[in-house]
């Protein structure tokens, strides 16, 4: 029996891969065939900016600036929450969108599933619908592994690998280790396309609630303004519901409204886009055109 040769690609056809349009699911950040990873310390709030995600994904919305190109589906398999704490979460954000949709333990009795083995991998993925982005939330709650790194295995590996060659997106959310970095070896590391860190803010009070730095420690594509890091901050607002504010960390509302306003938004849209007030992003809006940082030429006169 003879093993099968590995494929070769000359350098024009890799030239003509990269010269083709990227499908980009959360633009900029998350692309249709890439492996990202969200982590922090425990209580930080990653499930709450992972669904955040996974909600502007599949509503085609944005959120913390980054903005989805159309709607999509999204499958959040959450090998920890009960349904009945995830669904009190999502109605702080009203009506979700009709494309996300969850694979929860306490409504899949039975036995575990084990994403570090086929079978579970052919369990999850012969129910679900061909979505475009699967968030996995945590994957050590996902596996048999005793370490809890689910990436040390082969078996999950590979089923990362075949995502991400079916044009798939993946968001792994993991907790850190005791000394705040990603838990996993430098092997399970080098297989991911984006690592987001998420930070407690040097001046973050306890009353604060979900408020994090969110820093980009990996990218294979980002660039320039793209690197920022965000500064997020969940608030309530009345009773039962809650948005997202945001602004890059170290700089101020109106750098970040600054080149959206360029775009062509306007104040309310704006509003939405920073997840400010109608009032404060028209006060953005007054404030970049009284320094000129706005092109806003004046209408024709018209003839008398």
């Amino acid at each position: 029996m003879t093993n099968a040769s590995p494929g070769f690609l000359s350098a024009a056809d890799l030239v003509s891969d990269v010269s083709a349009p990227r499908e980009l699911v959360l633009e900029p950040l998350l692309a249709s065939n890439s492996i990202a990873l969200l982590y922090g310390p425990a209580g930080i709030g990653k499930s709450f900016v992972a669904l955040g995600i996974a909600w502007a994904v599949a509503s085609g919305g944005s959120f913390l600036g980054w903005r989805a190109p159309c709607p999509r589906r999204v499958l959040y398999v959450d090998g920890e929450m009960g349904a009945i704490d995830l669904g009190e979460r999502l109605a702080l954000f009203g009506s979700p969108p009709p494309n996300l949709e969850f694979w929860l333990p306490d409504r899949n009795p039975g036995r575990a599933l084990q994403l570090d083995t086929l079978d579970g991998q052919l369990r999850l993925m012969e129910g679900w619908r061909w979505p475009d982005l699967v968030v996995i939330d945590t994957p050590s709650s996902l596996t048999g592994l005793a370490g809890g790194d689910a990436e040390r295995s082969p078996a999950f590996q590979r089923f990362l690998l075949w995502q991400k060659q079916s044009q798939r997106a993946v968001l792994l959310v993991r907790q850190a280790n005791r000394k705040g970095a990603a838990r996993g070896t430098t092997r399970s590391e080098d297989a991911l396309d984006l690592v987001l860190a998420l930070r407690r803010p040097a001046d973050r009070c306890v009353t604060d609630g979900v408020r994090v730095e969110i820093h980009v420690e990996k990218s294979h594509r980002l660039a320039g303004p793209a690197l920022v890091p965000v500064l997020a901050h969940l608030q309530p607002e009345g009773i039962g519901r809650a948005s997202w504010q945001w602004r890059g960390a170290g700089v101020s509302r109106l750098d970040c409204a600054i080149p959206l306003l360029r775009e062509g938004l306007d104040a309310p849209a704006l509003g939405r886009a920073l997840g400010v007030s109608r009032a404060t992003a028209f006060r953005l809006q007054r404030r970049a055109r009284q320094r000129g940082l706005l092109f806003n030429p004046r209408p024709p006169e018209k003839a008398t």
